[in-house]
């Protein structure tokens, strides 16, 4: 390990010959310079992959230079960590390319015994079959039990571990059945439910008998949770040799964040939270963000200009996440990226949003003008991410709706505060919730659709996690609209955090008649407009641990969902996938 002592000479070296003495003073000081040597601590992840280029982020126990296929960065630290993103350039489309991972010119990745596969670049063959997984909400625990066990068997359990398993059939096959991209929607670390790991390390260094307790603290404790969920050797597998782009949801910085301005006021009274928000937001832009981004995106960004000519970035980045992460020119964390005739296109449905009553938007006005013009454009398919389910079950929908509605005064003062508490209660904080923002991504769908911004795609689906269940939508605009594209939601969530018995029922129980009608009655009783278009379930709810896959070949696009169930071939300790549904979209 870095820094370790050496051992004192044994005295019996004083009688040895000279030459002895000369080799056993050389294998000391080889020792002493490996001990030195920097080694990985998580990754390599590979982030952003193109038709010619790619991205891999690390993170080193020491300052060092990071090489992969000829390509190499200097990493910079944050708060005593060290990381790098290697940008790699001159690939070919549809090109497979190993790749190992040096540091100052030693081999630290794949280690020498590794069981694993070699972790493998795939540049994007703009005229191949695209896979793409997809899904949200996976909380870190181990996979024994009682951390296996369903929630309503141990309180402890989270069941099987879908990534997992989904990472486990990949090594069961081979590459050219692997996905070409995992999106992540949203509670990649649950910075207020924390492994048992991440409590015993919270528990070493701070008291949790007071606030935040025990919840992360800062950027160290934020480290530790995404050490806990990547480290894992499969997981670390599959990150290494699968795309990922990644958005953020509430649990990535604490529950129900940004709801409503009355919770930002109260979560800022709190002495902790402003270190808590410092480390949620650097630690979110080091270890999600900055992936997101291409070659051409990175070199053009001043957050990451800033940084890598920084050094130590610790303050920079402690300063930048003061202002909520937004600098004088509106920041934003909307990402996009094309894979060939598909285009991704992100949306930051929880760290942007306006939340002044009666001003409620998911995003600001330059935000959403930057998104209009990445929907802009000439392409078969359109995929619309966002953490927050865009579309709800009608009767939560209608009850959302009518909670901001009074929230915003429509039945007086002393109401609007009584639903600000119910608002906060119940967790309403998706785009119905936000009547504009929703009633304007429709609107910007069905412009889509009919070719206002280009060529109308085959399909538009939005994917979204966050609600604990998976389902499918398809939706239906008026007569007239001219809308020519295939409009579909899919909803997966979660990889591993299922709703216990009481919750799901709870959750059928929105979808009856007399839930709907109720609800729509008192929307319509708050001055709430119907929605101009409709949607109907096609698929679901579906409860389980579980993942999603986009299967987009030309203009044919389908959708799977598998869950996990335990694997009778491993006497259940490991699980395997079954499929919950499989149908075509487009």
């Amino acid at each position: 390990m870095p820094g370790a002592a050496i051992a004192a000479p044994n005295p019996a070296a004083v009688a040895r010959p000279a030459h002895a003495i000369a080799v056993a003073v050389r294998i000391r000081e080889r020792s002493r310079v490996a001990s030195l040597m920097a080694e990985l601590v998580l990754g390599p992840l590979l982030r952003y992959v193109g038709e010619n280029e790619a991205t891999v982020w690390v993170e080193t126990d020491a300052p060092c230079r990071v090489e992969v296929l000829e390509h190499s960065a200097e990493t910079f630290s944050v708060c005593g960590h060290h990381y790098a993103l290697v940008c790699v350039a001159g690939l070919e489309p549809g090109g497979r390319y190993p790749y190992e991972v040096a540091l100052d010119g030693e081999r630290a990745w794949p280690e020498p015994d590794s069981e694993f596969p070699e972790p493998v670049i795939r540049t994007v063959d703009p005229e191949a079959q695209l896979q793409i997984l997809y899904g949200s909400c996976r909380v870190a625990a181990p996979h024994d039990p009682p951390y296996n066990l369903p929630k309503d068997e141990d309180p402890r359990g989270r069941d099987y571990d879908a990534l997992y398993a989904r990472a486990l059939h990949m090594l069961a096959g081979d590459y050219e059945s692997w996905p070409d991209l995992l999106v992540l929607l949203g509670d990649q670390v649950y910075a207020d439910e924390v492994s048992p790991a991440v409590l015993d390390f919270i528990r070493s260094r701070r008291s949790t008998e007071e606030g935040p307790g025990e919840q992360v603290a800062d950027f160290e404790e934020y480290t530790r949770l995404y050490y806990e969920s990547w480290r894992d050797p499969v997981i670390r597998w599959l990150l290494s040799t699968v795309a990922s782009s990644m958005i953020w949801d509430d649990h990535d910085m604490h529950d129900d964040w940004n709801i409503s301005q009355s919770w930002c006021e109260d979560m800022r009274d709190l002495d902790w939270w402003e270190e808590r928000i410092r480390g949620g937001i650097s630690s979110y832009w080091i270890y999600q963000h900055i992936g997101n981004l291409s070659p051409d995106e990175l070199a053009g960004n001043e957050q990451w200009q800033k940084v890598t000519e920084a050094g130590d970035a610790t303050e920079y980045l402690r300063g930048f996440a003061d202002h909520d992460g937004r600098n004088e020119a509106g920041r934003h964390w909307s990402i996009w990226r094309d894979l060939g005739r598909t285009r991704l296109v992100v949306i930051d449905s929880r760290g942007g949003r306006v939340v002044e009553p009666g001003k409620r938007s998911m995003v600001d006005e330059e935000e959403w003008g930057w998104i209009v013009e990445k929907v802009s454009g000439d392409f078969d398919h359109l995929l619309i991410g966002t953490s927050c389910p865009w579309l709800l079950a009608t009767g939560i929908h209608h009850a959302e709706t009518w909670n901001e509605a009074l929230c915003d005064g429509a039945w007086g003062s002393r109401v609007a505060g009584w639903s600000e508490t119910i608002r906060r209660a119940g967790d309403f904080d998706h785009w119905a919730g936000f009547r504009h923002s929703f009633e304007a991504l429709g609107e910007l769908i069905a412009e889509v659709g009919s070719g206002k911004y280009g060529m109308p795609p085959r399909s538009i689906t939005v994917l979204a996690g966050d609600v604990h269940h998976a389902y499918v939508n398809q939706i239906g605009f008026r007569k007239g609209s001219g809308i020519r594209s295939a409009v579909h939601q899919a909803v997966c969530s979660p990889f591993r955090n299922p709703l216990n018995a009481k919750e799901r029922a709870l959750i059928k129980t929105t979808r009856s008649q007399p839930f709907i009608r109720s609800f729509r009655w008192l929307a319509r009783r708050a001055g709430v407009p119907d929605p101009p278009f409709a949607w109907r379930l096609c698929e679901g709810p579906y409860f389980d641990n579980q993942v999603g896959t986009l299967f987009i070949d030309g203009e044919r696009l389908e959708a799977r969902l598998e869950k996990t169930v335990p694997d009778d071939a491993m006497q259940g300790r490991k699980p395997r996938l079954e499929t919950s549904y499989e149908r075509r979209l487009a």
